[in-house]
């Protein structure tokens, strides 16, 4: 088993926060890792979305708790590997929020996915720090 924590601290709302999240095709906007997304269906638990990273294959992801202003998790599996991405918005005070990213990793690839699938999210959440910050 693989686990990583990344989080950042930011003046944006849960609200807004929760809008970019809700917002899967927007996600290129704030995220260099993602060069195709697409979700079929609601952001909701259970709808599917396929994602590509630039220059690699695609891969299929399910949103398995989705829970409005709190944060979403999807799970990926791949070659009898999971990942799974548990994406938190906690309110740290009426001015501060603090967005978090657990991942946790198991199967025969762990390992060798942990780096990859993690190796980006200090600067995708600044990016979208920076984004929600905007307004």
């Amino acid at each position: 088993m693989w686990s990583h924590e990344e989080s950042i601290t930011t003046t944006a709302t849960p609200a807004r926060i929760w809008q970019l999240f809700a917002d899967v095709p927007g996600w290129k906007n704030w995220n260099a890792g993602i060069d195709y997304i697409e979700i079929h269906g609601p952001f909701a638990a259970g709808t599917t979305f396929a994602m590509q990273p630039p220059g690699q294959d695609g891969f299929v992801s399910t949103l398995t708790q989705v829970t409005a202003l709190s944060g979403f998790t999807d799970e990926t599996v791949i070659d009898g590997t999971t990942v799974v991405v548990d994406h938190r918005i906690t309110p740290l005070s009426d001015t501060l929020t603090r967005i978090t990213y657990s991942t946790t990793i198991s199967g025969p690839q762990a390992d060798e996915f942990g780096p990859m699938v993690t190796g980006d999210f200090a600067d995708v959440l600044a990016a979208l720090k920076a984004l929600a910050e905007r307004g």
